[in-house]
């Protein structure tokens, strides 16, 4: 049990990707309290209107994606994709040619 546990094909992240208007102090209104919610509920910036979650489990994320889809804005254009941890693992990611580690994962501990 403890094994599937911290399986990282059962550990999920949650990318969130979004495009928003920011022409009137409305949109930009919208825009803040959106990026806000999302650090409020844990999200951290991955890139430019790009956070990511670190989710223990499927039904956790699902939990944080409910959460997003209540806090949408009106306008513009988010997506929100789960992949694994396994998934995350993989990605390369470089910045100025220079080839950096992905963001460290978490572990959650139980207090009984």
């Amino acid at each position: 049990m403890n094994a599937e546990r911290f399986n990282a094909y059962r550990i999920m992240w949650v990318l969130v990707l979004y495009d928003l208007p920011t022409e009137t102090k409305t949109n930009m209104k919208e825009a803040n309290r959106f990026r806000k919610g999302l650090i409020d509920d844990g999200f951290t910036l991955f890139q430019f209107s790009m956070y990511v979650r670190h989710c223990p489990s499927r039904e956790n994320a699902e939990v944080h994606i409910k959460r997003v889809k209540f806090m949408l804005p009106k306008a513009g254009k988010v997506a929100i994709m789960c992949i694994t941890d396994k998934q995350f693992g993989d990605i390369e990611i470089f910045f100025a040619r220079n080839k950096e580690e992905p963001p460290p994962t978490f572990q959650q501990l139980e207090l009984f």
